[in-house]
């Protein structure tokens, strides 16, 4: 396939996967004082398993960037509501309004942090008929990364103010594309540099990379699933298989599942069958 073939196509799979309109959530609950500070929720629209339905947390993408918030990524929330998951789609603080910085340092990870904290506390009251006990952490693209990342908080540095006591209850994380290896990523250039943006820009991103780096927090004990389009142009095969080489280096395997054919933005497209393939592999952990 040429470059112009595979710029088109993904051009295509964007365009298809913003074109659904947002899906307003049933409830919305803050974690913080923060207008960012918020979680929306989705309840199961029916019934997908025995019991009270597993908690999917979606972290959403668009490189930790101001411009790209919950709403895009809402039509996926729902398309999980509609298979029997509840869903807590959590918005967090990104790179500053109107300009193209992506995330901020350190409160990006503070309400990513704090989001999953709160989440037991906010479903029981906004989805009592879901069980925080099975939880599932998923994201896109950046999402990924922080999902990757929420579920590494108890192998995080001891003076990380986000280091978590024990291992998170958790069932498990599918991380979809995810910007797994911020060294990797950064070397690459993806999202146009958003990695080292991330942690500060050249000052600060060695010093803070142990803190931030997915890569670098194995082995976690959760079980993880990477989901990969092989036709990724935005967040390239080899930033996941780097990921899973590391885990497998700290001992501990992860899942990868490489779709052929399948670019960035079809796991979050709803009319994709690659979002299909995606709810299967968060069935597999939640139920």
């Amino acid at each position: 396939m040429t470059d112009d073939v595979a710029a088109a196509r993904a051009a295509a799979e964007e365009k298809s996967a913003f074109s659904h309109a947002p899906v307003d959530p049933d409830a919305t609950a803050a974690y913080g004082d923060h207008p960012d500070q918020v979680i929306d929720f989705f309840a199961p629209r029916r019934a997908g398993g025995p019991g009270p339905a597993p908690v999917v947390v979606v972290l959403h993408g668009g490189a930790w960037r101001a411009p790209y918030d919950r709403r895009h990524i809402s039509p996926f929330a729902d398309f999980l509501a509609r298979r029997g998951f509840a869903v807590a789609s959590v918005e967090y603080r990104r790179g500053g309004d109107g300009d193209s910085v992506a995330g901020r340092w350190p409160d990006t990870f503070d309400d990513v942090a704090a989001a999953l904290d709160a989440l037991p506390a906010l479903v029981r009251e906004s989805l009592p008929q879901a069980d925080p006990r099975r939880t599932v952490l998923t994201g896109h693209s950046a999402g990924g990364h922080l999902a990757l990342w929420g579920a590494a908080r108890h192998v995080l540095p001891a003076d990380s103010p986000w280091r978590s006591g024990s291992p998170v209850t958790l069932r498990g994380a599918v991380a979809l594309a995810p910007i797994a290896d911020l060294a990797i990523a950064d070397k690459l250039d993806v999202c146009g540099g958003a990695a080292r943006q991330l942690l500060g820009g050249d000052e600060h991103f060695a010093e803070r990379q142990p803190y931030a780096d997915p890569a670098l927090l194995l082995p976690t004990g959760i079980a993880t699933t990477l989901v990969q389009g092989r036709a990724d142009l935005d967040v390239p095969q080899a930033v996941a298989e780097s990921y899973a080489e590391a885990a497998a280096k700290a001992g501990e395997m992860v899942g990868v599942t490489l779709l052929e054919d399948v670019g960035h933005f079809p796991l979050i497209d709803p009319v994709a069958d690659a979002c299909a393939v995606v709810v299967e592999e968060i069935a597999q952990l939640a139920w």
